[in-house]
């Protein structure tokens, strides 16, 4: 199977890759997914954070095999599903500039409160350093979501209890689930119990 590591695309590559190194996968982002995918069998996808609003209609795209979604928020059952809810979108309203573009999102908060995201400041460097410069826009649109999406073989790994509402979603779907204590970007903290957790799920499922 070929595993397809998805970033946020609020984060870019790096919060990814040393997981990546230790799976032998490869980092793709959302919008490069199909191009990525079009001579490979047997695909899983593994989406982080706000990529996994976009992992249902990717896989039905290119027929991946199975998702294993980490710390990611999850669609609507049907039909489209808005990338920011109200009180979020107000937040980011009052982040944008006069041309409507974001800061980077590590400078959306506190900087101890993101520090303590990060293993070191290197690490830290690294994923700001590939971090893009979204538009308003972006937290405007919204993404479809295909019908009996989450019928496919599907599981949930949790960094704590920030997605408590999707663990309970994933968990009343049959899907396994686990969940290790860390932060949003645990995958970076961990890599090594991330990389083993992540192919522990994929073992259980029917792929």
């Amino acid at each position: 199977m070929d595993l397809l590591l998805l970033p946020s695309p609020l984060l870019g590559p790096a919060s990814w890759a040393p997981v990546a190194r230790l799976l032998g996968a490869r980092v793709v982002e959302v919008d490069e997914v199909a191009a990525v995918a079009a001579d490979l069998t047997d695909v899983v996808l593994v989406p982080h954070s706000n990529a996994g609003l976009w992992a249902p209609l990717l896989a039905a795209d290119i027929g991946a095999v199975a998702t294993v979604y980490v710390d990611a928020a999850l669609p609507t059952s049907t039909g489209s599903t808005p990338l920011a809810p109200a009180r979020f979108l107000d937040f980011v309203r009052g982040l944008a500039d006069d041309d409507g573009l974001l800061p980077p999102w590590t400078r959306w908060w506190d900087a101890a409160e993101v520090d303590a995201l990060f293993p070191d400041a290197a690490t830290r460097a690294a994923v700001e350093a590939a971090e893009p410069r979204l538009p308003l826009s972006f937290f405007t649109s919204s993404v479809e979501v295909p019908a009996g999406w989450a019928d496919l073989p599907s599981a949930y790994l949790a960094f704590g209890a920030t997605y408590a509402e999707e663990i309970a979603a994933a968990t009343a779907r049959g899907w396994p689930v686990v969940t290790m204590p860390g932060r949003h970007l645990h995958q970076l903290v961990a890599p090594g119990e991330v990389a083993s957790a992540i192919t522990a799920l994929v073992e259980r499922l029917p792929v």
